[in-house]
């Protein structure tokens, strides 16, 4: 349409303007919510559970695995049914350890923070999880996950490490590599939406990460940009490993209903079983987000977004290349047994034409200089964290354990229900 006045080229521009900040708004908001919180707030949403689809989606509450799936609540296991992932190798850690500095973080069951080892001098970021929260949600089988994809992430330069973990009688800890360059969510917050050059180095630095899972045998499941962090010079770091399914051979399929809304995969949604090719079309999302501003099918209304990533076609608008073009139409195929990436996995992305630029050696070796630089001066440096974390008070809790008085049965159930969480390394990863 053209537009003729400077007069209605204004009032269009100021309209345009205010429909993308309240759908920007909306967006930012409804993202920070878990799948469960998510699917709580729309089944109390009348016009959005009148949708066949949704209403379908909504018979399931909260992500489990099929196993898990029991109409009666099960007692509380036995010490001979309880997870046990073998002997504590760090007996020692306890919170009085470090200082702990600031917030950087929230999730479901805790939070992130900055700490200072004492006796290291060493700065780390520590996710601190209720256990109680944990239990209650019976989330204990993807926390323990978490751990053991975290123990084989020690040889990928694009997935955060874990210098090692413990627990208290109520709490779990993850001392974690301390990565301050910020969430590539906040990144495209502040700029809308990235040139095709740093789309292209961010998504390959993150498809080098999802093969190297892959080839564990790992489906990662829940990519999206608040789980990507950027380091101090900009590098891709990917994080946040709870909604990992650990040995899925190729061609393995798992049928677990979760991830977060906008990147469900329409094969999720239906809930079908699926393979590793759910991370390429995340893989897609986020290009598509990066290169756009925000998630392909993306709707305020749910029904509407999901009845979108189910049947409506993918639309991609003439501003980029055709190499990007062909690399998304790949990606955000519906149809998983003819997504790129179904046969050869990464393979087949790491060959598209679209990273043609790309030199994957100098890439895992990290000799290709980022478009992007954080400039952040030192591990005080917030400033590419959210301010909603950073000016959140550090909890008087988070370093202490409760009085063993005031330890209650539901505390002690909990204490006993992670036992061998503990981890440290090696001696000789040290050297």
């Amino acid at each position: 349409m053209t537009v003729k006045t400077e007069a209605a080229r204004s009032t269009l521009t100021y309209s345009r303007m205010r429909g993308m900040v309240a759908i920007l708004i909306a967006f930012m908001k409804q993202r920070r919510m878990g799948l469960n919180d998510f699917i709580q707030k729309i089944a109390n949403n009348s016009y959005a559970c009148k949708h066949p689809e949704v209403q379908s989606i909504l018979k399931i509450s909260q992500p489990q695995e099929p196993e898990l799936m029991n109409a009666n609540p099960s007692p509380p296991p036995s010490p001979s049914q309880q997870i046990n992932l073998g002997p504590s190798s760090n007996p020692h850690a306890k919170p009085s350890d470090f200082h702990f500095l600031k917030v950087i973080g929230k999730g479901s069951f805790g939070k992130v923070l900055l700490a200072r080892h004492k006796a290291e001098e060493a700065f780390y970021a520590v996710k601190v999880l209720q256990k109680k929260a944990i239990l209650k949600k019976k989330e204990e089988k993807h926390i323990m996950s978490e751990r053991n994809v975290l123990l084989k992430n020690v040889k990928h330069p694009f997935l955060v490490g874990l210098h090692f973990s413990f627990q208290t009688a109520d709490k779990l800890y993850f001392v974690l590599d301390y990565i301050n360059g910020g969430e590539l969510f906040y990144h495209l917050q502040r700029e809308r939406c990235f040139l095709e050059p740093r789309a292209r180095f961010y998504t390959a630095e993150i498809a080098s990460a999802l093969g190297y899972l892959h080839s564990l045998n790992i489906v990662y499941r829940d990519l999206k940009p608040e789980n990507i962090l950027l380091d101090s010079q900009g590098h891709i770091v990917l994080t946040d490993f709870g909604l990992c399914k650990e040995n899925i051979e190729h061609n393995g399929t798992t049928s677990t209903f979760c991830g977060t809304p906008e990147y469900l995969a329409p094969e999720v949604l239906h809930k079908q079983p699926y393979d590793r090719t759910v991370d390429w079309w995340c893989l897609g999302a986020v290009l598509y987000e990066m290169l756009y501003g925000l998630p392909p099918f993306y709707s305020r209304n749910t029904a509407e977004m999901y009845d979108n990533i189910l049947n409506k076609p993918l639309q991609l608008k003439p501003n980029i290349t055709n190499s990007a073009r062909h690399l998304l139409e790949g990606l955000l195929q519906k149809d998983r047994t003819k997504r790129l990436g179904a046969k050869e996995d990464f393979m087949e992305i790491k060959n598209h034409i679209f990273f043609s630029l790309i030199n994957w050696d100098d890439l895992i070796n990290k000799k290709i200089t980022p478009p992007f630089n954080p400039n952040v001066s030192g591990p005080s440096d917030l400033r590419h964290f959210d301010p909603e974390f950073t000016e959140e008070p550090v909890p008087n809790s988070i370093g202490r354990s409760p009085d063993s008085i005031l330890i209650t049965a539901s505390v002690k159930e909990a204490a006993e229900a992670f036992l061998g969480f503990s981890y440290a390394p090696p001696m000789d990863s040290f050297l």
